[in-house]
C-alpha cells in the first residue's frame, strides 16, 4: 500500500520539486496547499498518512495549523519542512504535535527517511534540527508564554498580511462584525 502524502508550502516551485521526489519513490501526493488553512481542509478531505507542512505561510502559519490538524485527521503524522531553524520554532513545532522536521537544507534523503520513520510510528529529527534540540535542552530554553490564543494569533497573522476586515471574516467564517 502506498503512503498518501498532502503537501503544504507556500512556494510552488518547493512544491513541484518535493512532488517529484516523492512520486520517484512511489509515494502517493494526494493534495497540495499553498496556506495553512488549505492544509487543514485538504488534510480533512484527504486523511492523508503524512502532511508535510512549511513553518511559514500565508492565513495560517505551519504551527497555528498544527492546532487543527488532529482534528482534522487523527492518524495523519505531520512533518515539518522549513527552513527557520531558530530553537524556539522547533521547539514550538515538537509541543504542536509535528512527529518529523527537515530544513529545506538538507538532503532529499533526510525527507525520505523522516516520511518512513514517521508512518513506522518513529519521530524523525534531521542531524541539525536533533542537534539545536539538544542546545535548547542544555540551555534549558523555554518558550516565551503567548498572551494571544491560536484565534487571535491567527486574526493578527492576517492583519500583518494586510487582509481587510471583510477578506479576515470570509477566511475564518465569521460575520464581518465578529471580525
Amino acid at each position: 500500500m502506498s503512503v498518501k502524502v498532502v503537501l503544504a508550502d507556500d512556494h510552488l516551485l518547493v512544491r513541484q520539486g518535493v512532488r517529484m521526489l516523492l512520486e520517484r519513490e512511489k509515494f502517493d501526493v494526494v493534495a497540495e496547499a499553498a496556506d495553512g488553512l488549505e492544509a487543514i481542509r485538504l488534510t480533512q478531505q484527504h486523511q492523508p498518512d503524512v502532511l508535510i507542512l512549511d513553518l511559514a505561510m500565508p492565513n495560517l502559519n505551519g504551527i497555528s495549523a498544527m492546532g487543527e490538524i488532529p482534528r482534522a485527521s487523527p492518524r495523519t503524522k505531520t512533518i515539518l519542512l522549513t527552513m527557520h531553524t531558530e530553537e524556539h520554532y522547533i521547539l514550538e513545532a515538537l509541543r504542536a504535535g509535528v512527529k518529523g522536521c527537515v530544513w529545506k537544507s538538507q538532503a532529499a534523503e533526510q525527507l525520505l527517511q523522516a516520511i518512513r520513520d514517521v508512518c513506522a510510528g518513529g519521530v524523525y529529527l534531521s542531524p541539525m534540527v536533533s542537534g539545536a534540540v539538544v542546545q535548547a535542552y542544555l540551555g534549558k530554553s523555554e518558550l516565551p508564554h503567548d498572551p494571544l490564543t491560536p484565534r487571535e494569533q491567527q486574526v493578527l497573522q492576517l492583519i500583518a498580511e494586510g487582509k481587510t476586515t471583510k477578506e479576515i471574516a470570509v477566511i475564518l467564517g465569521v460575520t464581518v462584525k465578529t471580525a
